[in-house]
């Protein structure tokens, strides 16, 4: 039973979530999911079945899925090698292969993305079914920074690397890297390191693009403490509960 300190009449104020919601809390399956899973008819609070995905949940009840009793998933925790050319969503319209082909027939329970990695960038990818440790990371907050490995169209000179901590944008679209450093160039490219404290949408091809540099190829190669390492491409591992209290300490 979730319960909010204060009193009303001298009782405890329960604490109402959708029932969509309640189900993707529990580890279960995305909240998307759940909404079909409900709106099916499969979903049943105290014995009765339920229709709204919103139907608010409070207290100590009974929710049961094609009539069994549901209980808190294992928590899975994983670091993926995301392919380039992968999709990082659950199912895409367009038909496009997922990342979900990495994982394969392993037998793990639902799991989801946690932040993005577009089609055509790669690296370090976590996936996991806890929604409250996911959103840590991905707050900005209080979430890990993100390292990137980038091969550029140009070689950046510093006052060049200096522009992109500075940033560019105005307002909602302001961009910037924490920091952005020259790892190693050739005649006519070169590879950059950029850390985001953030994670907007396309941020470092978009804020590379406000300075005309073009990407060629994009890598996460950490995220806070954990690095991507020798994992091969498309290979995934389990993290260990040091490296999962490291990446999100738990809440108070």
């Amino acid at each position: 039973m979730i319960r909010l300190p204060g009193p009303r009449n001298g009782r405890p104020i329960a604490t109402r979530h959708g029932l969509a919601r309640i189900l993707s809390k529990r580890g279960l399956c995305s909240r998307r999911e759940a909404a079909l899973w409900i709106a099916a008819g499969r979903v049943a609070v105290d014995g009765h079945v339920v229709l709204d995905p919103e139907f608010p949940i409070a207290g100590d009840v009974s929710i049961a899925v094609d009539g069994g009793a549901i209980t808190t998933a294992q928590r899975v925790y994983l670091a993926l090698n995301k392919p380039r050319g992968l999709v990082t969503t659950t199912r895409d319209e367009q038909g496009r292969e997922t990342v979900y082909r990495c994982l394969g027939d392993a037998g793990l329970p639902w799991l989801a993305p946690v932040g993005r990695l577009d089609k055509a960038s790669e690296g370090l990818l976590l996936m996991s079914n806890d929604p409250g440790w996911a959103a840590r990371i991905t707050d900005p907050s209080q979430g890990p920074d993100k390292t990137y490995h980038v091969q550029v169209d140009r070689i950046p000179d510093p006052p060049m690397l200096a522009a992109l901590v500075q940033g560019a944008g105005g307002g909602d679209e302001f961009l910037r890297a924490k920091s952005a450093t020259l790892l190693r160039s050739g005649q006519r490219n070169a590879w950059l390191e950029i850390v985001l404290d953030e994670g907007r949408n396309r941020q470092i091809r978009r804020l590379l693009q406000a300075f005309d540099i073009g990407v060629m190829r994009l890598v996460r190669v950490a995220i806070g403490g954990l690095q991507l390492g020798d994992l091969p491409k498309g290979g995934w591992r389990h993290l260990s509960p040091a490296e999962v209290d490291a990446l999100a300490p738990p809440a108070n």
